[in-house]
């Protein structure tokens, strides 16, 4: 499935292209003209955008030269009319993947999307491993080839020039504020600031006053007025992490920021008007949190219009080798020095569980390198966590070895679905997972629920 803008003056040829599309399996939103399809475009972002060549004062022409200045990878299908196969030829010339003559059967249209999207999907992988690609868009401390990573990329990619508040859900460790800075930098916000608050991290008394100020006299200590962090902010975007431990009250306050876009200090009555980016994360289980009445079902609703799923490092094992040889890098530079990794490291790497995900493996790592000063080599001994139940040394064979990670996986997928009640969507929001990984997986290891 792909994500298809349709661009046409003409709102009954829209209406037939779009339930052709929809027909054929894509997702499809419409635009009327250059100006409405670049709206579009910076809300969300598409793998192909299929334009009408011949509409008034801005024409198909246009909507392509915006398309690949905004989107270089998206690519563009122009339809054209009798007598204008000049003008599709000068389209193709700009940088569009193809023309289509009208009047077209469903089965021609369908043939050439499909063949469009295969390119975007091909033109992406081979983007995402680009050196340039990851430059451009800021991405060289977001490591990965696996499938979940490249999604993640492509996302922030799409999303990351509209002002959509984004919502992070994820375990901790798997890189949640990495993300955040992404979408940050790639913003039209990128030169303005970018404020990080941890509010698991700031007490319940002082995040209020930290975040949107206070007046003189508006508690004890409160010896003049102070701007909160929210308003120095303003113009940039603001990242509320662990979002989840805040409490209802401040969840209320929080909602008019998104509302109405003002914060009032503590001890005024004065709005005072914001421009500000919001991006939260957090580790919990939101439907859960929700359900406990520990979370507003309004604000995750207003927080959720875009939304990242990280998946734990368990989820994307072969991007295992890559990350560490990047951390080791890294700390082979601060310390000065240079390792290797000795036999079975990278064995043992592979079969972990990574409960910390990849700050626990830059951690390992940063051990391993600090203990392996002297000899050169980074032994099992030097990165393996202490408290392991058995030694690195007694590691099982492969057969074994994948059979110790079925059955983690499994009980794993059991005890979230038995603390969801069976409810799947839950229980691979719980997992870090989407429903259809969950599925995968479900089928894979033969677990039938209710058993």
């Amino acid at each position: 499935m792909a994500k298809i803008l349709v661009v046409d003056d003409q709102k009954n040829m829209r209406i037939t292209l779009s339930i052709m599309l929809r027909a054929g399996g894509h997702e499809v939103d419409e635009a009327a003209d250059a100006d409405a399809a670049a709206a579009s475009q910076r809300a969300g972002g598409y793998d192909l955008v299929l334009t009408d060549l011949k509409m008034g004062a801005q024409d198909g022409i246009e909507v392509l030269r915006r398309t690949k200045e905004m989107f270089p990878l998206t690519e563009v299908i122009v339809m054209t009319a009798y007598g204008t196969i000049e003008s599709a030829v000068e389209a193709m010339r700009l940088g569009a993947y193809d023309y289509i003559q009208k009047p077209f059967n469903e089965q021609e249209l369908l043939v050439k999307v499909q063949r469009a999207v295969e390119k975007r999907q091909l033109g992406s992988q081979v983007a995402f491993f680009a050196a340039e690609f990851r430059d451009k868009y800021h991405f060289e401390n977001i490591v990965g080839r696996s499938s979940p990573i490249r999604e993640v990329l492509g996302r922030i990619v799409k999303i990351a020039g509209s002002d959509a508040t984004v919502l992070i859900t994820g375990e901790s460790g798997t890189g949640k504020e990495l993300v955040a800075k992404a979408v940050h930098v790639n913003s039209k916000r990128s030169s303005q600031p970018f404020v990080p608050v941890n509010c698991a991290a700031v007490t319940e008394t002082l995040l209020e006053s930290e975040l949107f100020g206070h007046v003189k006299g508006a508690f004890t200590g409160a010896s003049s007025q102070r701007k909160g962090l929210i308003e120095e902010a303003t113009g940039g975007t603001f990242f509320f992490d662990e979002i989840a431990e805040t409490s209802t009250a401040f969840q209320a306050k929080l909602l008019r920021v998104l509302q109405e876009g003002e914060i009032r200090r503590v001890g005024d009555n004065k709005a005072i008007k914001v421009d500000i980016r919001v991006i939260a994360a957090t580790n919990q289980d939101m439907h859960r949190a929700i359900a406990e009445k520990r979370f507003r079902q309004d604000l995750y609703y207003r927080l959720n219009v875009v939304r990242f799923l990280l998946p734990p490092l368990r989820e994307r094992r072969e991007d295992i080798p890559l990350l560490s040889q990047h951390f080791m890098e890294k700390v082979c530079r601060k310390m000065n020095t240079r390792v290797r990794m000795g036999d079975g490291v990278m064995d043992f790497l592979l079969a972990y569980e990574f409960p910390g995900n990849i700050r626990e493996l830059e951690n390992m790592i940063e051990q391993g390198v600090a203990l392996a000063s002297q000899t050169g080599v980074v032994q099992l001994e030097d990165i393996a966590p202490q408290d392991l139940p058995t030694a690195p040394r007694d590691l099982p064979g492969e057969r074994s070895l994948a059979a110790s990670v079925d059955a983690a996986e499994r009980q794993a997928i059991e005890s979230a679905l038995r603390e969801c009640d069976g409810n799947r969507e839950r229980a691979a929001d719980q997992l870090g997972l989407s429903p259809t990984t969950l599925w995968r997986k479900m089928k894979r290891l033969d677990i039938r629920w209710p058993t």
